[in-house]
C-alpha cells in the first residue's frame, strides 16, 4: 500500500519521506475537501509547521489543489493523476451552508472566457452553495 503513495509523490517529483506519505495517506482518506485545521486534527502528533510546509509543497507540485469556499478557510483536495491544474483541469466546487462541508464537482468544468490579451489568468474559483443532501440540514 505504501508503494502507491510513493508512486503518487514521485509522479509529482516529490521526494517520499515517512511524514509526507503519512500526510498524503490522511489527505486521501477524506471524503470531502479538507482544511489545514482538519489535517492538524487528524495528525495531532505531527508538528503543525510540518503539515503546513507539506501542504505548500504538495500544492506547488500540483499534487493537491486549493479553493476558497467562502467559509474563511482555504480547502484542499488531492488532484487526479492526470490533473495538471491548468484551465482544462479546473472544476466547480460545492459548499453546504448547513454542515459546512465542501466537495469537488469534477464533472462541472470552469467555462472558458475571453479576456483582453494583456490579462493573464492565475486562478478561477467557482463555488456553488446550498444543501448537500447528506447532512441533517440544521442551520446553526
Amino acid at each position: 500500500m505504501n508503494s502507491s503513495y510513493i508512486n503518487l509523490l514521485e509522479e509529482r517529483s516529490i521526494k517520499p519521506t515517512a511524514l509526507r506519505i503519512l500526510i498524503l495517506k490522511t489527505m486521501l482518506e477524506f471524503s470531502k475537501a479538507f482544511s489545514l485545521s482538519d489535517l492538524e486534527i487528524e495528525l495531532d502528533t505531527v508538528d503543525k509547521s510540518t503539515i503546513s510546509r507539506t501542504i505548500h509543497l504538495f500544492h506547488e507540485h500540483q499534487l493537491i489543489h486549493s479553493f476558497d469556499d467562502g467559509s474563511g478557510s482555504i480547502k484542499y483536495s488531492v488532484c487526479n493523476r492526470d490533473c495538471h491544474c491548468n484551465m482544462d483541469d479546473l472544476h466547480a466546487h460545492f459548499y453546504c451552508i448547513y454542515c459546512k462541508d465542501a466537495f469537488c464537482l469534477e464533472n462541472i468544468s470552469i467555462p472558458r472566457f475571453a479576456l483582453s490579451p494583456i490579462m493573464q489568468v492565475e486562478s478561477v474559483n467557482l463555488v456553488i452553495k446550498g444543501y448537500c443532501g447528506r447532512c441533517n440540514k440544521v442551520d446553526i
